[in-house]
């Protein structure tokens, strides 16, 4: 079987966002909790829960439409990571790629050299947030990573530390370090 040119031509960009389950499930408490407003409200008389009311259902809907924009892009350059703040990491400065546990959650964090990381809100999974594409998402972002930091890259070396000091750990130098 022959593969056609136009499908093996790779994307010039890849976004990963939350999903459209990963968006609202999360909202589901809180909607149960306005449900419950809305009973007491009918019960009581609305003079008193409307304003509660509107406020809850103000931060739902802003919740809901901040959440839309969450995420990764994957560029031939970078990788630009959409948070409440826009940022632009450039894969040269890119050291390692890792999946942490945050809060329940499985995350994908990305490593730069100066040893910030950066958690990225997409992709994700865990309770409420479950993403069944999770691993092939995070091995495509690390793929991405290999394929574009460019003939120069080099690792940086582990950080010094003193004698006496905290271990460092014998794989990557920006892992969590044991406790």
């Amino acid at each position: 079987m022959v593969q056609s040119q136009v499908a093996a031509v790779r994307p010039e960009r890849v976004r990963y966002r939350l999903t459209r389950p990963q968006r609202l499930l999360p909202l589901l408490p809180s909607s149960i909790g306005i449900a419950v407003q809305v009973s007491v409200w009918l019960d009581v008389g609305g003079h008193v829960v409307v304003p509660g009311l509107l406020a809850w259902g103000a931060l739902l809907l802003l919740a809901l439409i901040t959440s839309r924009f969450f995420g990764v892009t994957l560029t031939s350059s970078a990788a630009i990571v959409h948070n409440l703040r826009r940022r632009t990491i450039p894969w040269s400065n890119v050291q390692a790629i890792q999946i942490e546990s945050f809060l329940g959650s499985r995350t994908v964090v990305i490593y730069e050299a100066g040893g910030r990381g950066t958690r990225l809100r997409a992709p994700i999974t865990g309770f409420l947030y479950w993403d069944r594409g999770f691993e092939e998402k995070f091995h495509a972002i690390g793929r991405w990573w290999l394929e574009h930091r460019g003939p120069n890259w080099a690792p940086v070396p582990p950080p010094w530390t003193p004698w006496g000091g905290p271990p460092v750990s014998q794989g990557s130098p920006y892992a969590p370090r044991a406790q």
